[in-house]
């Protein structure tokens, strides 16, 4: 990468000449406000572009920095604008386009990761995406794991804003083992990341990551084998076997149920822990929870 230039001249350039490298989704009331500003004191900073010559010979130029405020200058209906001209190569240009929109301090998640990950296909390590948005090395890194690992479905989360990236980074080092996984959704739970449906959804996407795969990509259907007697019992068998596994795990839940139950009417029925519990708040349970301890007991 060259180094780019440290100074430039500032010229009043006609907006129709100027390229938009990496254009992003924009909230309408931010930029109806940057058009009011603009049309009442206007504008405070210039854009920043570099020159390239035209397929006609004139000079055009790609915009590095200052969308918002390129389109607002078209809104309000002006044909120039002045602009900050650095002279920069091709592909310093797109890089500092990219991390000037990674480093706004209000990015949309799905803006975050895919500039990162163009950043780095561009050939950005972790120091330089650093340096350039402003990120945390830990934050930066996890991602560029998660994108080299092909987390597909954790980067979707993270997107969603369903998953925080901590998380997301555990269940990755956790592997396919179940016990470490269900061990970081443990803590997760316990340090208030994860509550209620957002557990759930991240209890989900764990069963479709290891039934389906880690990638969102389908897979080309595959080509239908002729129907016989033997995939017919084949199918039959699996079938009941997979039903046997239902009815068992169905029984092993319900007994692990009733211990819990057992145990659960033992312990209200101690005095010094029901006043424990009063003391700390903790006296009251859900309805349905109430019910199935007291049922066979006496209520206190």
């Amino acid at each position: 990468m060259s180094k780019v230039a440290q100074s430039g001249d500032i010229r009043l350039i006609p907006i129709e000449r100027i390229e938009v490298l990496n254009t992003r989704e924009r909230n309408q009331a931010a930029f109806d406000e940057i058009v009011e500003n603009i049309k009442l004191i206007g504008l405070k900073k210039p854009i920043t572009v570099t020159p390239r010559k035209g397929d006609d010979g004139a000079e055009r130029y790609v915009l590095i920095c200052g969308e918002g405020r390129l389109k607002a200058f078209f809104k309000l209906g002006e044909t120039r604008i002045p602009a900050l001209v650095v002279d920069v190569e091709e592909e310093d240009a797109h890089i500092m386009s990219l991390a000037e929109n990674i480093a706004r301090r209000k990015y949309m998640p799905l803006e975050l990761l895919h500039g990162i990950k163009l950043l780095h296909e561009k050939g950005c390590e972790a120091p330089a995406i650093c340096q350039k948005t402003g990120l945390s090395p830990e934050y930066v890194n996890t991602l560029l794991m998660l994108i080299i690992l092909g987390e597909d479905r954790l980067l979707a989360a993270i997107q969603k804003g369903s998953i925080p990236i901590t998380a997301a980074r555990d269940i990755v080092s956790a592997g396919n083992d179940d016990k470490a996984l269900q061990g970081v959704l443990q803590d997760a739970y316990e340090s208030g990341q994860l509550r209620g449906r957002p557990l759930l959804e991240v209890r989900r996407l764990l069963q479709l990551r290891q039934t389906l795969g880690k990638s969102l990509a389908r897979k080309s259907p595959r080509k239908r084998s002729g129907v016989t007697t033997t995939t017919l019992v084949r199918a039959y068998q699996k079938e009941v076997e997979r039903q046997r596994m239902v009815v068992r795990k169905g029984s092993l839940t319900q007994q692990r149920l009733v211990l819990i139950v057992s145990a659960m009417r033992q312990l209200v029925s101690d005095d010094h822990f029901v006043t424990l519990l009063r003391a700390e708040g903790l006296d009251t349970m859900p309805a349905y929870l109430a019910e199935r301890i007291y049922r066979a007991g006496s209520k206190k």
